[in-house]
């Protein structure tokens, strides 16, 4: 089926969309890097509130999302309403993973969801190459870092699952939210802020008495969900699924470089070789050419 031209609304002379995901990817971590050194004062799940809250609040005021979602209709709602309960279970079970396992050995498991979402895109035998040089760097990236609780690894698996539906919904919202992939996010944002609340927020109670505490936790969610979400629906809404997928290969590496940064979780040989095959994969990827609409968006009009 022929694809046709995403309709959110884009600048003339936008960005690629790739220049899109890597700022979301720097975002994806830094946020949560920053969010473990809160860990000290803040359970996990505390933490994981205070993200989301400061971030709907930001998006309720920036968007004002309840106006454009009472123009939707039922099926781009239920996307929106699944869209935000994943957001509130995918940051819960992050930040109780990364509270017992290193960031990158997080990252990577996070990835084979999209690995699945990019193999069944694959058209070309490019394509298949440039994945197979990821799957190689990403287990690099894991093989000497998978050592933590077994617990660690339950949440970083259902964080993984959880991603993995938020690919598939993002894609859904970035080319239903009725022109305006940002007022859907936004919408879906507040959805999760009720999930995340029936979990995280008396676990956040330090921190809405302290104003530092609650500085950090805004700040936060500001690099963790408006930065990085955002800069997502921009990309999904001019990326096909199985392209933003395979780009998620960015991610366990990301993590690593970040974590070494500002948790000092310094990279090894192994890390390093692996750093270097996903940048090689993502490289000699293909993107395909793109004569309508997303896959994904034919499917549901037929």
């Amino acid at each position: 089926m022929n694809e046709q031209p995403s309709t959110s609304p884009l600048p003339r002379f936008a960005p690629p969309p790739q220049l899109y995901f890597v700022a979301s990817a720097i975002f994806h971590y830094l946020g949560p890097a920053f969010a473990v050194l809160l860990f000290a004062r803040v359970e996990p799940l505390g933490v994981a509130w205070l993200r989301i809250a400061s971030a709907a609040l930001i998006f309720a005021a920036w968007r004002r999302p309840w106006r454009r979602f009472r123009q939707m209709d039922a099926a781009a709602r239920w996307n929106i309403m699944g869209l935000g309960v994943v957001l509130g279970g995918m940051n819960a079970c992050f930040y109780l993973a990364i509270d017992r396992l290193p960031l990158a050995t997080v990252g990577a498991i996070e990835f084979l969801g999209p690995i699945a979402l990019a193999l069944a895109g694959l058209r070309t035998q490019r394509n298949s190459v440039a994945l197979a040089l990821v799957i190689a760097g990403v287990w690099f990236l894991t093989h000497l870092r998978l050592a933590g609780a077994p617990l660690g690894f339950a949440f970083a698996f259902a964080n993984c699952a959880l991603f993995t539906l938020y690919i598939v919904l993002g894609h859904r919202v970035a080319n239903d939210a009725g022109g305006n992939a940002i007022d859907g996010l936004a919408a879906a944002m507040l959805v999760a802020l009720v999930v995340v609340s029936l979990i995280g927020l008396r676990p956040a109670t330090p921190a809405l008495l302290s104003l530092p505490l609650l500085a950090a936790g805004m700040a936060v969610g500001v690099t963790s969900s408006v930065i990085p979400y955002v800069c997502d629906q921009l990309a999904m809404a001019r990326l096909p699924r199985a392209t933003f997928a395979m780009l998620l290969a960015l991610l366990p590496a990301t993590a690593c470089l970040v974590g070494a940064v500002v948790l000092h979780q310094l990279p090894g040989r192994a890390e390093t070789i692996g750093i270097a095959l996903v940048a090689a994969g993502i490289a000699i990827h293909r993107e395909a050419r793109r004569q309508g609409r997303s896959d994904f968006t034919q499917r549901r009009k037929r």
